[in-house]
Formats: structure tokens, sequence, C-alpha cells
């Protein structure tokens, strides 16, 4: 049985323009990956998101989106609007916010309480590059070899989320003000019907493990030599005045990786994160484990989290007190993350209410499986007159990616590295027909394009920053990522 009634979602009608309805089944013998390669299967362009907290406990939800009503690429001011049973439309869009903030305004829906926060709304990625529609000074970016578009956005009205609390999958679907409500709510029963039986209809094959080697080969677009370059003049520009702190970066790729998504199982695996994702559109596909939010906004609340200074854990519990204390110590971490929250300060009180903006963690160590960060949590209250997504492109992209001043840097990032970042440094997420948002930073991310596999990674430079140094820190952060497709070669 579906819940709401067909009465209930009538009479929420008067209110909202689009309303959920939830399906529930036990799952208890499935996991979130065999409901994804199941549901895969069946439908096109799926995706799945998921989330594990610092404490390695894994959030509620494990959510899987199928078979998206439209595709919305953005590509320098045009978007490309995909719609099964239709012919491509290409609309001209000056302001790409209020193109995006309509759609979600178009859908607009209520919260259950006891059910999953996302029933629907448009899941993918902004690039780095977004910056450039508002920020004029950022006209020459590098050579764009990858042809990634600025932003790649799926409108999902069908979501199976698997609730790790009760071990049951619960099935969404959307009914729009517009429908025939009897015809619509008679539409969604059949469907549940449907997946329902794809689901019980489902035989997971069981891969043979490779006994064979790993043959991977990594090589990066810019020698050591220019990345020590590359760190000796942003230490120039900083000594002259015109930063305080640059992220360089360097784009390491491997040949004929190995399944894009066998490569999602193993980052999740051995680089549990808040925010995992993995999404296959058209011609590539991305797998990410990221630690790092960008934004959040919900109930007019707008959250970032700053991550900026990094060391591992521990190998016993003595070690990791010695580590944190190291960390906490750093004068250079310690400088440099206090740089990223003002910048942090300066983003979200752009669009927020004049006074609302705290700091309510400053400097906080979060520990992973691996390493431990530090972390500041800075919060405002959004303008009546700013959008959910106003709050995103005022901090895209984040000061720990760019630097600080945040133009400035990005203007000397185009200078030195050689190809245009793309997904690196953006962001993927979802923003919600309910008007929330929830997004992360593109880093610990795999793009698969071109029968390759991209990974990126920098590190922040200040004045005192040691060349050597910040090149292995770059080689460092890209290995977590590396290694896991070293590992899915062997699965």
């Amino acid at each position: 049985m579906l819940y709401p009634a067909i009465e209930q979602v009538k009479e929420l009608f008067e209110n909202y323009k689009t309303v959920p309805v939830f399906y529930e089944l036990l799952m208890d013998s499935c996991t979130p990956i065999q409901l994804f390669n199941c549901l895969h299967e069946a439908y096109n362009d799926c995706f799945i998101l998921e989330s594990v907290d610092n404490k390695d406990q894994w959030g509620r939800y494990s959510y899987v989106g199928i078979d998206p009503k439209c595709e919305y690429i953005l590509d320098k001011h045009v978007v490309t609007v995909k719609e099964k049973g239709k012919a491509d439309e290409s609309v001209k869009v000056d302001d790409p916010i209020a193109f995006f903030s309509e759609i979600i305004e178009g859908h607009k829906s209520p919260r259950f309480n006891n059910y999953p926060k996302l029933t629907g709304g448009l899941i993918g990625f902004f690039a780095y590059d977004m910056i450039r529609y508002f920020e004029k000074t950022l006209c020459n970016p590098p050579e764009d070899d990858l042809k990634l578009p600025d932003a790649d956005l799926h409108l999902f009205e069908k979501i199976v989320a698997y609730d790790h609390l009760s071990n049951k999958a619960v099935i969404i679907l959307n009914i729009n003000k517009s429908d025939d409500l009897e015809t619509k709510y008679k539409e969604c029963e059949k469907i549940c019907n449907e997946v329902v039986e794809t689901l019980r209809n489902y035989k997971p094959v069981m891969k043979t493990p490779k006994t064979m080697e790993d043959n991977i080969t990594v090589k990066s677009n810019i020698t050591k030599e220019h990345y020590l370059a590359n760190v000796e003049k942003a230490k120039e520009y900083i000594k002259e005045g015109d930063i305080f702190q640059i992220v360089p970066s360097q784009r390491f790729e491997i040949d004929n990786p190995p399944d894009s998504f066998d490569v999602y199982r193993m980052l999740r695996s051995t680089n549990p994160s808040p925010y995992l994702y993995y999404f296959k559109h058209n011609d590539y596909a991305v797998a990410g484990a990221s630690p790092e939010m960008l934004v959040s906004v919900e109930n007019r609340t707008v959250v970032t989290r700053p991550i900026a200074g990094t060391i591992k854990r521990g190998a016993t519990y003595d070690e990791d007190i010695r580590n944190e204390q190291q960390l906490l110590n750093d004068p250079k971490e310690r400088a440099e993350h206090t740089m990223l929250v003002d910048l942090g300060r300066n983003d979200i009180g752009k669009v927020s209410e004049f006074g609302s903006v705290t700091v309510t963690d400053m400097m906080i160590v979060e520990r992973y499986s691996k390493v431990m960060h530090l972390v500041s949590n800075v919060k405002g209250t959004l303008r009546e007159d700013k959008k959910p997504l106003d709050a995103l492109m005022a901090v895209l992209p984040a000061g720990t990616l760019s630097g600080a001043p945040k133009v400035r840097a990005m203007e000397i990032i185009d200078e030195l590295e050689t190809t245009k970042r793309g997904l690196y440094g953006g962001t993927v997420g979802y923003l919600a027909f309910d008007g929330s948002l929830d997004t992360c930073i593109a880093i610990r991310t795999v793009l698969f394009k071109n029968n390759k596999a991209y990974i990126q990674a920098g590190g922040g430079v200040v004045a005192d920053s040691v060349p050597e140094n910040e090149y292995q820190e770059s080689c460092n952060k890209a290995m977590a990522v590396i290694n896991a497709i070293k590992e899915a070669s062997k699965l």
C-alpha cells in the first residue's frame, strides 16, 4: 500500500506542486550494492549516494535513483535538455541559478517525518569552472581537453532508498499537481509492483577474483619539475602580496581502467566517507569518496565545513593522540585553516542575513579510517531574497581547492595549470524538491572517460611551503583513489 493515501495527496496539492508517495518492503537479505546492481540492470542512468560519518557509522539511507525524467547539460551558457521520446532542446541561459532554481520551485514538495529525506530532485555535478559565469575576470581558462560540461544534472522522480536501520527498501515516486491524480496514483502502484518484482527476481552474480597482479600504470599531466616550479611561482605571488594561499594540483591518468562501479565498491570499502557517490551517464562515469561538504541548505540554514590540515592516523591509541596534538599545534596548518575559515565566513556572508554568520566549531579534529583532519563549521541564515542555489554558487569552488583571496588565486591557477579542472574541485550532490541542498567537494574522485581514469589532487601552498613536500602531498592524496583502482582491477 502506498503512503500517503490518495485523499491526503489531494489535500497536500493545496500547498505543494509535487507530492512523494512511498512503498516499503523488507530487504534484509540485500546490500545497497546489490540493490544498485539490480536496478542498474533494469533501468538506465542510475546513481547511488551513500554516507559514512567520522565514527565509521553508515548514514541511515543509501539512495539509488532510477529512470530519470530528463537531463540538463549546461555548457557555455546553453542548456541542452534531453527527455525520453522528445527531440533534444537547447536553451540559452544567462543566469543558471535562476534556471535550475525554477525547476526545483516547479516541483515544491513536503517533507515527511520518518521517511527518507531525499525524495526527488536534481542530482549530478557542477564543475569548478562554474564561477566563470559570475566572475568575468576568470576569462582565460587552460585547455579543455576532457570536454566535460559546466554542469550535468538529472531530474529524478523515482528513487529507491535502502534503510540501514530497518533493512527495508523504500520506493519513492512523485506525483505532480498537473497530473491526473487517480491515473497517476494507479500508475505509481503499478511501478512499485514492477520494481518489487525486479528486486525479488534478482540473482546476484559472484565474480571470481583475479589472481594476477595489477598492471596499472599511472602518469601525470605534468612533470615533477613542472609541479615544483608551480609551487615556487605560487610562493612568489604570495611574497608579492597577491595572495595568502593557493592550491595548485596535478592530474593523473590510467589507461584501460577496471569497471567503474568496481572502483566505487573499493572506494567505499577502503575510504568510507561522508559523501560516497557513483553515477554513469552518456560517455563518462564518476566514482567518489569525498570527506568534505561544500554547502548544505536546510530550512534556510546554510552550512559549510572547511577541511584544512591532515595527518595520518596512528597505529596505536597513543600514537593517534600524539599525531592529533602534532596537527593541532602545527602553526602552518593552523594559519592555513584560519585563513580558509575566514574565506568560508565571507562566502556564506554574501547570501546570509546580516549578523547571522557564526563559526560553531573551530578547528576540531575529525578522525576517518586512515587520516584525521582539522575541521570547522560555518553557518548562516539564508536571506529571504536568496535561493539555496545562490548559497552554493557563493561558495563554489571552495577556498580549500582554490586559495585566498579566491578569485586572484584562481587567476594564478589558470596561469600555472595546463588543463581545465572540470569536475575536480567542483561539487557533486543534490538539489531536492523540498528546497534542501546537500553537496560535497569533488575530491578523492575518479572520472572515467575516453577509456581512461582521471584522478586530480593538490595541496595548499603558503609562504613557508617546501616544494618537495607539496609535491608529495598531492601524490599522497591521489593514492587513495589510485589504490582503489588497483584493487578493483583484481575483482
